[in-house]
């Protein structure tokens, strides 16, 4: 799984993306949903989120997890022990236990994964039955594209129609609604 560019990096660890995230990007990925038990959030970068996330639900029992070393350490570094868990691991071979969380949240991280297929497999595999996996991403449009490639950071999109099939096709019942004029899509998806 390849790790984010130095632009991404940067914006992931500003303090104008942590206000960002959490006044404005949370409320909309989360849908309305509450968050509550054991919560797994994957590619979790510097942890604006996670920390965003823990002022709405500060019950949770959360894990976030990163593949890129300085996130993990980033991440670390902003929350007191012992909660949350921060772990480095990657998306797409989990080292948690089969049904092991009541939510898993992705939130801007899938097009960062060239099997992103995997990762959704993945999170399938560690949700309890009933469990739900929410998120957002970048949909592969041009715009979208061309970002990628003008920072070079290595990414494979993928187009609302294929997110449900692969769901679907790994136990999940997945609803994917495309906004932003069409350059981003929100999914929730619960496991049978």
């Amino acid at each position: 799984m390849p790790k984010m560019s130095r632009i991404e990096t940067a914006l992931c660890r500003s303090a104008s993306w942590r206000h960002f995230t959490g006044s404005v990007v949370l409320p909309w990925a989360l849908q309305g949903h509450d968050i509550r038990g054991d919560v797994l959030e994957l590619g979790a970068g510097s942890g604006a989120m996670a920390a965003a996330l823990l002022q709405r639900a500060p019950g949770i029992r959360l894990t976030i997890t990163d593949l890129d070393e300085g996130m993990v350490a980033s991440a670390r570094g902003r929350f007191p022990s012992p909660a949350p868990k921060v772990e480095q691991a990657d998306a797409t071979a989990l080292p948690f236990e089969s049904a092991s969380f009541d939510f898993v949240l992705s939130f801007l991280m899938l097009h960062h994964v060239l099997n992103w297929q995997a990762a959704i497999a993945e999170a399938a595999r560690v949700l309890r039955p009933g469990g739900m996996l929410i998120g957002y991403d970048l949909t592969a449009s041009p715009a979208a594209k061309l970002i990628h490639l003008v920072d070079r950071s290595p990414h494979r999109l993928a187009q609302p129609s294929e997110l449900t099939a692969t769901a679907r096709q790994v136990g999940l019942d997945i609803s994917v609604r495309t906004g932003l004029v069409h350059q981003a899509m929100r999914f929730r998806a619960r496991k049978r």
